[in-house]
């Protein structure tokens, strides 16, 4: 019960205004109670979802489930993150606590420099993309892999419950974007990969970002070399396959396209579709989070003209209040 407690105030952050969450909370005794009592008798199903597209920036589709599930969701994933995050290589970024996409874009920057020398070498870069990450997912895989950290076999019911709750292309594929527990389990899933990647390959520049993943070398041969034994591992390994249009081998120096920027030997630029994306939000919305956020990404790269937009926007804002 108190896990459950402590979970719903984490999950109701942000979402007082919400009506399914409204109904929920407006018999919130009696609502974590009936799901407390599902859980310790092993009667909890896992609900249906409600589907719909995003395009940020390209179209994805979303499943939202019920409060009660994703409150189940919270609080399995208070119990299981610590549990997995220990074990994660040290330069996967994605949906981890004191990561995300600055930290991995510092740490490009960071062993770009040092691969190449300070710029004084030729750095090439291995740049990978995987094909319908999300659903391509090996459910079975995956509980296998959980099997190895959980012991108990009732945590892992449960998590199977809530894995079988969702197929994509066929029973037993993908996990549903919109769970938070799919957050933390296909970092799991991809977690086999990373370890593979730097304690079989050993390659000591590594990055990966959800499905977005580079290898820099100054021997391009090596990195030829192993994106034969990288799409192997994936396919053989995860089920999973490289996109056939996201992969490349290209020179630091020609630009390099990842995580929104173009990295370059000595700079790096906005991606115009990044660029488009932050523009069309800021047309919508003009909150001092919304411009704070963006002008503390920009910080990281050449962006004097996008910067001096949004601050011309947050003049604006501010007169008009």
């Amino acid at each position: 019960m108190e896990n459950l407690l402590e979970a719903w105030k984490e999950f109701l952050k942000g979402k007082r205004n919400k009506r399914d969450v409204q109904e929920f909370q407006y018999r919130l005794s009696d609502n974590i109670l009936s799901l407390h009592i599902d859980l310790r008798n092993k009667t909890y199903t896992h609900g249906g979802y409600y589907a719909f597209n995003i395009s940020d920036p390209k179209p994805r589709n979303i499943h939202k489930a019920t409060v009660r599930d994703r409150l189940l969701h919270h609080a399995l994933y208070r119990k299981l993150y610590p549990l997995f995050d220990i074990h994660f290589t040290h330069d996967s970024y994605s949906c981890r606590k004191l990561r995300g996409t600055h930290r991995a874009l510092k740490r490009f920057k960071e062993f770009a420099d040092i691969a190449s020398k300070n710029n004084t070498k030729t750095l090439w870069i291995l740049k990978c993309d995987i094909r319908k990450f999300f659903a391509s997912i090996d459910q079975g895989m995956l509980i296998q892999i959980l099997k190895k950290y959980i012991m108990d076999t009732e945590v892992i019911d449960l998590i199977q419950r809530v894995t079988d709750s969702f197929s994509s292309t066929a029973v037993g594929k993908g996990l549903p974007l919109g769970n938070l527990t799919s957050q933390l389990l296909v970092n799991v899933y991809m977690n086999e990969f990373d370890q593979f990647v730097k304690h079989d390959l050993k390659a000591r520049y590594y990055v990966r970002y959800a499905d977005d993943f580079v290898v820099m070398s100054q021997d391009r041969e090596w990195l030829v070399t192993i994106l034969h034994k990288i799409r192997d591992f994936l396919r053989q390994m995860l089920a999973l396959d490289l996109h056939p249009h996201k992969v490349s081998i290209s020179t630091f120096t020609s630009g390099i396209d990842f995580l929104g920027w173009v990295h370059f030997g000595d700079h790096c630029v906005l991606r115009t579709a990044t660029k488009k994306r932050m523009l069309g939000k800021l047309n919508k919305s003009d909150k001092p989070e919304v411009l704070n956020s963006y002008l503390g990404m920009l910080g990281y790269g050449n962006a004097k003209k996008i910067k001096k937009r949004i601050r011309c926007v947050e003049v604006i804002s501010v007169a008009s209040d």
